[in-house]
């Protein structure tokens, strides 16, 4: 899909606890930092949808199975009307950098705890999203 890239991330095995890769400033689609945060999601929940205006996610899953979710209905877009669908985990590590302007929601599938890391390319600001109910998209 435009605008949504995966990028296999290195994880680093150690008797004592591993090493787990996330973004580093040479890495590829990194632009710029505004913030980081974690969130967590509970076994068959469902967020979103969200679109961010300005902010670019880069979303890597250190604990859990979240299943992501984008729908791209940007006018101008090769791929509009298209949905990207991934699972990510510590078995499937990937970042998942997301470009503003696409839909996105996200379900925990781990039947304990789900745990994203977004490493954003803005500060939040409330006025920069758009929230829209799961009825006014219909999953694939």
């Amino acid at each position: 899909m435009e605008g949504v890239y995966l990028t296999p991330l290195k994880i680093i095995e150690n008797p004592k606890g591993d090493i787990l890769h996330a973004l580093k400033s040479s890495s590829p689609f990194y632009s710029e930092f505004g913030e980081a945060y974690f969130s967590s999601i509970n076994y068959d929940d469902i967020k979103g949808w969200k679109l961010h205006t300005k902010m670019i996610l880069n979303l890597i899953v250190p604990v859990g199975e979240i299943e992501f979710v984008i729908y791209d209905d940007r006018s101008v877009s090769e791929t509009k009307g298209d949905f990207f669908k991934v699972v990510l985990s510590r078995s499937n590590y990937y970042r998942l950098t997301i470009m503003p302007g696409l839909w996105l929601c996200f379900k925990g599938i781990g039947k304990s705890e789900n745990i994203l890391l977004n490493i954003a390319s803005i500060e939040h600001e409330p006025e920069e999203s758009k929230n829209m109910d799961l009825k006014y998209i219909n999953l694939p």
